[in-house]
């Protein structure tokens, strides 16, 4: 069982909870009388707690965020591990193995078994090879990559935070924490999503969200490959007129800004994607509309997708959800409260295919075409079963999707704030690090668990 932390500091999360649910719904009820819809949006609440980002490698990791929508207030937080400066360690890939084969504190899982670096250089010209101009990452000592300095390309994992939809950001304290422990256990870089919240913006803002900075993702790689190319003034059968001081390419379209990071370091071929809580509800919506673009997203291709503890629901209750609906944390009455919010009224159903990935109306790629998945419960979740079922249909249609299942832990056990730092927390991190280098390892360094 959960020790007597966690249990009271369930209690006072749930009525904290509560009461900001019940206020927003106060809140969005006027608001609908009113006939004020926002399409801008919030990302994040005053209320909240965030980290600043940071550009330097001070802890491994270095972040910067990015308003990449400016209709909207959709955002990113790049998270670049120093790993991508230096080669891999000959060894890591075994030192991982054997950690995961001696890890004790995981329950069990479901499925088949499936088979110190260097500082940053200051970069000595102001401009590097992408066009981009390093002035002022420079000013604020923050790293800017050079064309001196051979880049390492690392796979790129798109991060959906939960929150119940109301709240959470890519920027919180909390996300940033679990972020740089992902970048590093994993070797990727992390674009944490900060997608539109409601009542604000309800469905399906947060899933178009999540799918816009795929696409954005695409059109940086392409960016980048233009830069490279402009010796050869038609790139993909447009004109370059000109590369400005900005790094701007200014075309018949207008000016885009090539981002330096992900120029010099991401590689879109090898992307995952992540969801926490809710956010696993947004990474599978996601993962099903990279599936139907198909070559469309080139040169993004998910590989893979992780959906820890996911936010599912339905109308015909599963075992878990009747005996473990006052489990800790986001107990089943909070969390209907949190869907009401977050569909609209007209659309409120539990079997809505936001809310239940098995639904009869879902539409989409048939699941044999899904990516590899990897499912992430607590034994004390009452959204348990409905996640493992999901997993079972996708093993059933010959998809990668085991299920890893965390003995005497709740709803957000490695995610939470105050859970964060707590040995299970590493080990689900380290875990997903292992099943998830089966597909984004370079070819020659594969392994099975």
């Amino acid at each position: 069982m959960p020790g007597v932390a966690v249990k009271l500091y369930s209690v006072f999360f749930k009525l904290l909870l509560k009461h900001r649910l019940q206020n927003l719904i106060s809140i969005s009820s006027s608001s609908d009388k009113d006939g004020l819809p926002d399409s801008f949006g919030v990302s994040t609440r005053s209320d909240e707690s965030v980290a600043a980002a940071n550009p330097s490698f001070t802890d491994g990791v270095a972040t910067k965020d990015i308003h990449i929508d400016p209709m909207t207030s959709l955002t990113v937080r790049i998270f670049l591990p120093e790993s991508a400066l230096s080669p891999p360690e000959p060894d890591s890939v075994s030192r991982h193995k054997d950690t995961y084969h001696n890890r004790s504190d995981r329950r069990h899982s479901y499925g088949p078994n499936q088979n110190s670096p260097a500082p940053a250089e200051r970069n000595e010209s102001r401009r590097n090879s992408y066009g981009c101009n390093n002035e002022n990452l420079e000013t604020y000592g923050g790293y800017a990559p050079s064309a001196k300095r051979s880049s390492r390309k690392l796979p790129v994992m798109l991060q959906f935070h939960g929150g119940g939809w109301v709240s959470g950001s890519s920027d919180s304290a909390a996300n940033d924490f679990f972020c740089r422990r992902i970048a590093k256990v994993c070797d990727v870089i992390v674009l944490a999503v900060g997608y539109r919240l409601a009542p604000e913006n309800r469905y399906p803002a947060a899933f178009e969200d999540g799918v816009k900075v795929l696409h954005w993702l695409g059109k940086q790689a392409n960016l980048a490959d233009c830069c490279k190319s402009l010796g050869n003034r038609r790139v993909n059968g447009v004109e370059v007129k000109k590369l400005n001081v900005q790094g701007q390419i200014v075309d018949a379209f207008g000016a885009s800004m090539v981002e330096p990071w992900l120029a010099a370091h991401a590689d879109p071929s090898r992307c995952v994607l992540l969801g926490v809580s809710c956010g696993g509800n947004i990474a599978d919506y996601v993962a099903r509309k990279a599936v139907e673009a198909g070559k469309l997203l080139e040169p993004v291709k998910v590989v893979a997708q992780v959906l820890m503890y996911p936010f599912f629901i339905g109308n015909n209750p599963t075992q878990s959800e009747i005996k473990l609906a006052n489990s800790y944390f986001y107990d089943k009455p909070v969390s209907v409260l949190a869907w009401k919010l977050f569909l609209p009224e007209k659309e409120f159903d539990f079997d809505h295919p936001a809310a239940n990935p098995l639904a009869h109306n879902r539409s989409g790629p048939p699941l044999k075409l899904m990516p590899p998945t990897l499912t992430v419960v607590a034994e004390h979740d009452w959204m348990r079963d409905r996640a493992i079922a999901y997993s079972e249909e996708l093993r059933k249609v010959n998809v990668d999707s085991p299920v890893l299942e965390y003995k005497d832990a709740v709803h957000e056990f490695a995610t939470l704030d105050m859970l964060l730092k707590t040995p299970q927390a590493q080990a689900c991190a380290e875990d997903i690090a292992i099943w998830v280098k089966k597909y984004i390892s370079i070819r020659g360094h594969e392994f099975s668990y």
